[in-house]
């Protein structure tokens, strides 16, 4: 596995259409190795750039946190 951290919010669209933000968390165990822990969160957004203004708006992310998928 990649010792490059993951961008902490990741939006996806689901099968229906609708984009969900993903919140990812990394943490590093003693020996160095990433364990990265993922919730989705209940919104739900017609479209990605609304789920992108959601996660700049709540969470105060910068645009390179940003992933999408």
């Amino acid at each position: 596995m990649s010792r490059v951290p993951l961008r902490p919010y990741l939006v996806t669209k689901d099968e229906e259409g609708i984009f969900r933000v993903t919140v990812r968390t990394t943490r590093f165990n003693s020996q160095g190795y990433p364990l990265v822990s993922a919730e989705v969160l209940d919104d739900a957004f017609k479209t990605q750039t609304a789920a992108k203004v959601f996660v700049r708006e709540e969470y105060r992310a910068e645009a390179n946190q940003i992933a999408t998928k």
